[in-house]
């Protein structure tokens, strides 16, 4: 079976795109061909998996894989000494896997960081010189993924990849890496995120807020690339933040998506309380993951649902000393 020098894996926003530059313009004078998969959490282990069975090499950035069973194929072909396989910054990740000697994880930095620094220690002379032209949009990939704000471009850089797509932006990336954005492009991307705040600000009025525990988009509301944007917009700049920002969009094959955001790990723990394999599916990681109900669901059955979740992982983190009165007290106080 044919294999590639190198197969890239790596995810589909700012990010996974930067993280995916740096992989490429490091490997391919020497490891090519270099191919490059672009892909969300659901794709990760087919793809893993693809190349274990093809003997290939490969490196999975910013993304982990969601099955046990992939976990153990890849501890098996592991050979010790190796470079590490896996780059990323969620904490579920570290947490979980961070033990494991083909995962590099660091959860102050952006994936695209964590594997900028680790090449920039280990690559010769050489390789160094070709990595450093990256540093810029590697900062500011890095400033939109912790949500700095202190380079402005980053936002820009991630609206032309939900305009333009992830696979536009890496090969722009690779024939210009300068972190500077052409003024075609900024005027394109302001226009956007102009646009973009309005329909944030139509959204967050027709959200229904359920306390501190849920805030629930309907559908229609955002579009496609706004969630990322307007749910760290309401979990980091909201005054008091909810626990968990759901977004309900209906798909074309009929079906609802919803996506979930949060900083507590609720969104992995929902996720976890509801998905049964069958008719409600989903995955991602504490705090970024997602769902998918069955069409003939309403919008409200869902937005229950998620609600539900929510205050049964709550119960669960309660004291086993928690009384009746104590949870009479509680749903009072959230009433007023």
């Amino acid at each position: 079976m044919s294999c590639a020098g190198l197969h890239v894996i790596s995810h589909t926003d700012l990010d996974g795109v930067t993280s995916a530059l740096v992989a490429w313009t490091y490997a391919r004078p020497r490891m090519s061909p270099v191919r490059v998969s672009l892909a969300g959490y659901g794709e990760v282990d087919l793809l893993v998996m693809d190349s274990l069975s093809r003997g290939e090499p490969f490196v999975v950035l910013d993304l982990f894989c969601q099955r046990p069973q992939t976990v153990d194929e890849i501890d098996r072909a592991f050979v010790q000494g190796d470079p590490p396989l896996f780059f990323d910054h969620h904490q579920s990740t570290l947490e979980r896997y961070g033990n494991r000697p083909w995962v590099q994880v660091d959860v102050k930095s952006c994936a695209a960081l964590v594997y900028y620094r680790w090449l920039m220690e280990k690559a010769t002379e050489e390789d160094r010189r070709r990595l450093a032209r990256l540093e810029g949009i590697v900062e500011t990939a890095n400033d939109r993924d912790l949500w700095l704000n202190r380079i402005p471009e980053s936002r820009l850089w991630q609206a032309l990849v939900t305009l333009c797509g992830p696979w536009a932006v890496l090969a722009r990336l690779i024939e210009d890496p300068s972190p500077g954005l052409e003024p075609d492009e900024r005027a394109f991307t302001e226009d956007f995120v102009r646009e973009q705040e309005a329909r944030f600000g139509l959204a967050l009025e027709k959200a229904l807020r359920s306390g501190e525990d849920l805030l629930f988009v309907g559908p229609g509301s955002l579009e496609f690339g706004d969630v990322s944007d307007f749910c760290g917009l309401v979990l980091d700049r909201m005054a008091s933040p909810p626990r968990l920002v759901a977004v309900l969009s209906r798909r074309p094959a009929g079906d609802w998506s919803v996506s979930l955001r949060s900083r507590e790990g609720f969104a992995g723990r929902v996720t976890g309380l509801l998905r049964d394999g069958k008719k409600v599916r989903g995955g991602g990681h504490d705090d970024s993951a997602g769902l998918y109900f069955p069409p003939q669901y309403r919008p409200e059955e869902i937005r229950d649902s998620l609600l539900s979740a929510v205050r049964s992982a709550l119960e669960s983190d309660a004291p086993s000393g928690l009384t009746l009165g104590d949870l009479l007290k509680q749903a009072m106080k959230e009433k007023e």
